[in-house]
């Protein structure tokens, strides 16, 4: 199982331009291409999940995700934002990376815990959270993950 296969061309945004936290979660989710509902329940529940505690890892990365009915199978998103964004990060750092993670509330295989975790170990190697902040496409994106094994 690869990251790449739950993440599609036209849900990556590398110019996000949200001013505010609860705008980048927003922009994120309306990279799924969902339905005006749809898109307003999942950023309902990714919201509601910031308010547990923050998605923001540290070194510039977060990683909302929630589990929604709105969808059928597990989807990504990855946005970055040049400039870096408050997310209330558990460093106090700006987040400048978001991977957004929706999945159906019931899986046979359970890839939600498995996709989580392994975005989790690519933004901590060493390099990725840098090379992360200078993608240029989309292209670019994919060819590091396949870099690094994920």
């Amino acid at each position: 199982m690869r990251l790449h296969e739950f993440l599609a061309p036209d849900a990556i945004e590398l110019d996000l331009r949200a001013g505010t936290k609860d705008e980048v979660l927003a922009q994120m989710v309306s990279l799924l291409g969902l339905s005006p509902r749809g898109t307003e329940t999942i950023v309902d529940l990714v919201r509601r999940r910031e308010g547990l505690g923050s998605t923001g890892v540290g070194n510039g990365i977060a990683i909302p995700h929630c589990r929604s009915l709105v969808i059928d199978r597990l989807r990504l998103a990855f946005g970055r934002h040049v400039q870096g964004i408050a997310y209330d990060a558990m460093d106090g750092e700006p987040v400048h990376a978001v991977f957004l993670i929706v999945a159906p509330p019931v899986e046979v295989s359970n890839l939600y815990l498995t996709v989580l975790g392994k975005v989790a170990q690519f933004v901590r190697e060493k390099d990725v959270p840098s090379k992360l902040r200078g993608l240029t496409e989309a292209a670019e994106l994919f060819a590091l993950m396949e870099e690094e094994g994920v």
